[in-house]
């Protein structure tokens, strides 16, 4: 994980913006008024959209390669996103005085969420995201790559929904105009013609599985969000890259054992030994494609849910929205998928939709900059 992860060890966000202490005077505070984001702000940013972008593709190329060369298994490759945060572990020998949170104001006190609240936050998020990861290995195993990621963008607008209703999130013409065009984009491809490189092999039902498989995946993805947006906010309460960690792992074991469950329930474990002696690319390969997308993954947690921490939850699957042109592309090179009229029209209205949100957050900057100056 390199010097990237090691930054990302020694960061740790800044304390919640909104406060107000007893006996508060009409005096001038600075500490309450609008601050223009800090260099510091946008190298974490910056490292935490890193990881979502180069996670997410590596994942999702190594997801399409383990079923392109014989892997069949739905239930394993659901596994492997999930079960590979045993690697963060070692975050947690780190010293605890170095994870002291940087606070604006000590005088305020929150009380701390029970281990019950917490165990039901992390327990509802981990159930959740682990039927999420299911639908995503279906509409992965029976749709193009390309196809697949395109898809993947409709999870901006379900994400900007839910953080309407659940984090009050407030729209504005750019953020509108950015939902509609990766709408547009997804829903193109509901008229995407057979093609030599779909892996359903023609079949109409497995594409229309795949499709509402990726669909309502994208949905529950966009849910899962803004509920660890919501879990911040009212129940954790704190801002410290050690809650970014605990959400991870927690969430993500939930998850594992829930999955666990499911294979051995579907008997589908029974056949691993054979799949992987029939993997075109051999057993050493086949093993390490489960490593490799087991990390990558977790990669792409730390920066998703970093990036919620940091602005929210619709900025994090923005980001990760901003990575869906690279895998359609490297689809092509490396699987030779298909680049038609349809996918590339859905690919430009994808970019111009991220650019779209983008400029809104570039405006959001400016204002709060005047307001300083």
């Amino acid at each position: 994980m390199g010097e990237a992860q090691e930054l990302q060890l020694s960061i740790m966000a800044q304390e919640a913006n909104e406060a107000s202490s007893p006996g508060h005077t009409n005096a001038p505070d600075r500490s309450l008024l609008p601050q223009r984001r800090s260099f510091n702000w946008w190298l974490k940013v910056a490292i935490y959209a890193f990881l979502v972008i180069a996670g997410q593709s590596v994942a999702t190329l190594l997801g399409r390669l383990y079923f392109d060369k014989g892997g069949d298994s739905k239930w394993l490759a659901t596994v492997v996103q999930l079960c590979g945060f045993p690697v963060l572990l070692p975050y947690y020998c780190i010293p605890a005085a170095s994870r002291n949170p940087i606070t604006k104001n000590s005088t305020i006190q929150f009380k701390q969420p029970s281990t019950l609240i917490l165990a039901s936050v992390y327990g509802s998020i981990g159930l959740l995201l682990a039927l999420d990861c299911y639908l995503y290995s279906v509409g992965l195993a029976y749709l193009p790559v390309s196809t697949y990621s395109l898809i993947c963008a409709s999870q901006l607008a379900f994400n900007a929904l839910f953080s309407f209703l659940l984090n009050s999130q407030k729209f504005t013409p750019y953020i509108v105009n950015s939902l509609v065009l990766l709408t547009i984009s997804s829903t193109l491809l509901v008229f995407q013609g057979d093609s030599a490189d779909d892996p359903s092999g023609g079949s109409k039902t497995k594409y229309a599985i795949g499709f509402i498989c990726t669909v309502g995946a994208s949905a529950g993805y966009g849910l899962v969000l803004s509920l660890t947006q919501l879990a911040f906010k009212r129940v954790i309460r704190k801002e410290t890259f050690r809650v970014v960690m605990d959400m991870i792992v927690y969430q993500a074991l939930v998850a594992t054992c829930v999955i666990l469950v499911g294979l051995f329930a579907s008997g589908e474990w029974k056949g691993l030994k054979k799949e992987m002696g029939m993997y075109k690319l051999g057993t050493v390969s086949y093993v390490m494609n489960l490593v490799w997308t087991a990390i990558t993954w977790q990669l792409f947690g730390i920066g998703a849910i970093g990036l919620i921490l940091e602005a929210s939850s619709l900025f994090s699957n923005a980001i990760s929205a901003m990575g869906l042109p690279v895998v359609p592309v490297l689809a092509v090179i490396f699987f030779h998928d298909k680049m038609d009229g349809i996918k590339a029209m859905a690919m430009v209205l994808a970019i111009w939709g991220f650019i779209s949100y983008a400029y809104q957050h570039y405006l959001d900057d400016r204002h709060t900059l005047s307001q300083i100056c």
